[in-house]
């Protein structure tokens, strides 16, 4: 009987060993590189529809639908950090949040000191303006213009390099405002964040002209920082497998009604 006893007490602690063994193995990864264990610490602005926006009181949007399916596909919670956008990037220098998702352009200054995962959105570049402005519809019109921009943006860049006076705006809503009220000649913003305005705002006299043409869509992607190499193989492989589910094209019908996950 006391032999019997030694087995079953064995067989337990094997046992007991092989599931934590198991437990350790699957626990992915990323989880260490995050900085709070079992989190994962998004950045984004909530104020830019219709990627991320309060609704409600609630936070939502496309990125952070896609930012919580992603989180919940490695076993982490996630859980969102609000910054404006001029001071987004260098929050992710800071170590406060793991990763950024917020129509984050990829652009060869930014692959320099930071990681990009694999893209998820192409959206198309749009000039915005008043309906009774006709002088403004290419982007070599912009030259000598008033637009109202994010000084760190991509469309900021554009319109500086196309030779615009550059009205410095935290984001669309402001850019919006000084439009409507010819402060401001126009502004560059993406087609999807307009759309979402104008829905917003169907009285205002703005139109906005497709630039695709001159301005082939930057891809957006997740950010990271330079170490987290191990956080973005894991973003990259469930980006992969929602792209092949379908959730990645149902999620941009539903925000966009398009399919900009594809270039």
């Amino acid at each position: 009987m006391k032999k019997i006893i030694i087995i079953v007490a064995s067989l337990v602690v094997v046992v007991g060993l092989a599931i934590g063994l198991t437990q350790h193995q699957a626990r992915p990864k990323e989880a260490s590189q995050t900085i709070t264990p079992g989190t994962l610490t998004i950045g984004l602005e909530g104020t830019f529809a219709p990627f991320s926006y309060r609704q409600n009181g609630q936070l939502t949007g496309f990125e952070v639908d896609l930012s919580t399916t992603i989180a919940k596909k490695l076993g982490l919670k996630p859980k969102y950090v609000q910054t404006k956008w001029d001071s987004l990037i260098a929050g992710l220098g800071a170590k406060r949040y793991d990763v950024v998702f917020n129509d984050v352009g990829i652009t060869p200054e930014r692959q320099k000191a930071y990681l990009f995962a694999t893209p998820y959105l192409y959206a198309k570049t749009v000039l915005i303006k008043r309906t009774d402005e006709t002088h403004l519809n290419t982007l070599a019109d912009l030259k000598g213009k008033k637009m109202a921009q994010s000084t760190t943006s991509n469309f900021g860049a554009l319109a500086k390099k196309s030779g615009a006076d550059i009205v410095a705006v935290p984001g669309m809503t402001e850019a919006m405002n000084l439009v409507t009220t010819k402060r401001a000649d126009g502004a560059l913003n993406d087609l999807g964040a307009y759309a979402t305005w104008k829905k917003a705002n169907p009285d205002a006299a703005t139109t906005a002209v497709d630039l695709s043409q001159e301005s082939p869509a930057t891809p957006a992607a997740p950010l990271l920082n330079k170490q987290n190499t191990a956080l973005q193989k894991a973003i990259n492989n469930a980006l992969k497998d929602l792209e092949a589910d379908g959730t990645l094209k149902k999620l941009s019908l539903k925000y966009f009604n398009t399919d900009l996950t594809q270039p």
